[in-house]
């Protein structure tokens, strides 16, 4: 008898721990689902915000589609400073990757019609560089070349260019 009450406690006990089990199973899947949809949420608006509308289009421009335009001289461009300090000037090259397939490369692309507009490139370049002071420079380069290339692109209301590369960097 005392064996038998024991195998019927040991049974009750383990109909007892499969209901508690499953009860935690059923709480615990919800709960990892609704985590789930916060995690595909959060990395769908990251990568919303790490993404430019159109940046896929302009960036796939194959190399024989491209002409690059040189601007002739170094620019030599005062920097930001602040009050007192001595002034700082950066050194470089430019130069600008053309979409030749784009439908306002005829109208701009030419190179002879870049050399008219190169004075006003110049100008666009030099307004945007000399906002920044020389830490900015240093340490952003890349994000500079992205503001140069919105400015060009606002002179030219168009992005039949695409690119702005910037050699031969010399700060003083």
């Amino acid at each position: 008898m005392k064996k038998n009450l024991m195998t019927v406690l040991i049974l009750a006990l383990l109909v007892v721990n499969i209901v508690l089990t499953s009860v935690m199973l059923v709480s615990i899947v919800g709960t990892n689902k609704k985590t789930a949809q916060l995690v595909d949420n959060i990395t769908t608006a990251m990568n919303l915000e790490l993404t430019v509308p159109g940046d896929e289009e302009t960036t796939n421009v194959a190399l024989t589609d491209t002409e690059v335009y040189n601007i002739a001289d170094s620019m030599t461009i005062p920097l930001k400073s602040e009050a007192g300090a001595k002034q700082d000037y950066i050194m470089f090259d430019v130069s600008l990757s053309i979409n030749k397939k784009h439908k306002d490369y005829k109208t701009y692309g030419s190179s002879d019609t870049l050399a008219s507009y190169e004075n006003l490139i110049k100008d666009a370049i030099t307004a945007t560089v000399s906002a920044h002071t020389e830490d900015e420079c240093r340490e952003d380069m890349e994000g500079l070349k992205e503001e140069i290339l919105k400015s060009v692109q606002d002179l030219f209301q168009s992005d039949f260019i695409y690119k702005v590369a910037i050699s031969g960097v010399k700060f003083g």
